[in-house]
């Protein structure tokens, strides 16, 4: 038999974790919501708590159990929950607008021309709209800084591949189910290679690792080769030409 729930739900998860969970399927008002929700925990400073993290539809909060029951920290977020509407709840403050120079297409991103097709759109209007389409850091997570974007267009909800590439590299962007992943480290995929950036999501030799925020938004902004060329051989400070500004609204 189906099983119908209603949210937000709270459950405990593990030996000491509870988990948030605004909506089953990814949504824009689910993720602001996590965030959102998120940031109030963490602003709240419960001594109880010793980590949180906001996934695509979730709040993740981990307790320390020799200070808090379950179910005492059950109630409490459950409390929480219901202290307002957090899907209508503005984003956190202190996010970033990152604009990546990004190349659509060209053998560095040889599957632009298939994710075109398969939004039912010619590539050149396929770049133009993904140029301008300004995403989220819905969540990160899969590999060490890796950011799920989006949610972009609906014509760009379009399925994985069928069969895996053996490999795209660092600063890939790839394409899938109306979200861009943009790739911490070489590794296979099922998402469509459809650009690629100089951007080092993971820079373990500085002290800001993870350079992006759950919250942030970018813009992959049309770039040429020749472009990214000089970009690379001109820049090594992992940003790969993007710049940041903070976002005030």
């Amino acid at each position: 038999m189906a099983r119908h729930f209603q949210f937000p739900l709270v459950r405990t998860v593990g030996f000491d974790g509870a988990l948030v969970t605004f909506a089953d399927t990814m949504s824009e008002t689910a993720n602001r919501a996590a965030l959102a929700f998120r940031s109030e925990v963490d602003r709240l400073q419960w001594v109880e708590v010793t980590e949180s993290s906001a996934s695509l539809g979730s709040a993740f909060v981990r307790f320390d159990t020799q200070r808090v029951s379950h179910q005492q920290m059950l109630r409490k977020l459950e409390d929480l929950v219901g202290q307002k509407d957090w899907y209508t709840t503005p984003l956190p403050t202190g996010r970033r607008l990152w604009r990546v120079p990004t190349v659509y297409g060209t053998d560095l991103a040889p599957q632009l021309d298939d994710a075109a097709a398969a939004a039912g759109l010619t590539p050149e209007d396929a770049i133009r709209r993904l140029g301008q389409s300004r995403v989220r850091v819905l969540t990160i997570g899969f590999a060490p800084g890796q950011p799920y974007l989006g949610p972009l267009a609906p014509e760009f909800n379009i399925p994985r591949l069928q069969n895996l590439t053996p490999m795209v590299p660092e600063g890939a962007l790839v394409l899938a189910i109306s979200q861009f992943v943009l790739f911490s480290g070489p590794t296979p995929t099922g998402w469509r290679h459809v650009g690629q950036t100089n951007f080092r999501c993971f820079r373990p030799d500085v002290t800001e690792t993870f350079p992006l925020r759950p919250g942030d938004e970018l813009l992959f902004e049309p770039a040429t080769r020749e472009e990214l060329e000089h970009i690379r051989a001109n820049n090594n400070d992992g940003a790969g030409g993007a710049t940041c500004e903070e976002i005030t609204q």
